[in-house]
This record gives structure tokens, C-alpha cells and sequence, in this order.
């Protein structure tokens, strides 16, 4: 799957089947649904991929400090660009 396609999957009303849970976090994030993506990524704290899902996700609700606790965790740097960059690039790394 492309990103273009994953992007065009936003317009139905559930994830596609077989969805790695990263790309369903992602997923139920692009269409407002913030609480499913962060149960997500609670789902399994301390895997890197889902620590850094966790990040994203506190960085969006303008959580400056719980959102770098979870870069720590994930092994990654305080993203500086914006949310539709930082959601892009977890999208095609999780692809």
C-alpha cells in the first residue's frame, strides 16, 4: 500500500482489514477519532513503534512534556515540523 492509498482508505467508515494497529492508530487519528488511536498506542507501551505513535499522539493534544517523554521512550527527538508532516512520515515508515 502507497501512502496515497492509505489516504484515500480515510473516506471509509472503518480501517481497512489487515491493518498493521501503528497504521489503525494513524488511521483513526487522520479521521478525529484521537482516544481510539491513543488506546492504540497504549496498547503496548515500551515497543519503540508504539512509544513513538504515543509521542505523536500527546505532541498533537499540545502535551509539550508527556510528548517528549514518549520520544525518550521511543528513541526519538522532539519532532520540530508540523502535524501533517510528523503524521505523514509515521504513515511511510509504517507502511
Amino acid at each position: 500500500m502507497t501512502l496515497d492509498q492509505f489516504t484515500a482508505t480515510l473516506t471509509q467508515p472503518q480501517p481497512p482489514a489487515n491493518l498493521h494497529p501503528i497504521l489503525q492508530g494513524l488511521w483513526y487519528d487522520a479521521k478525529g477519532d484521537w482516544e481510539q488511536a491513543h488506546n492504540i498506542a497504549q496498547s503496548k507501551e515500551g515497543t519503540q513503534v508504539y512509544d513513538r505513535l504515543h509521542a505523536y499522539l500527546h505532541r498533537k493534544e499540545g502535551d509539550r512534556f508527556n510528548a517528549n517523554y514518549w520520544y525518550r521512550r521511543a528513541g526519538a527527538t522532539y519532532f520540530n515540523g508540523s502535524l501533517e508532516d510528523e503524521w505523514q512520515t509515521l504513515v511511510e515508515q509504517n507502511l
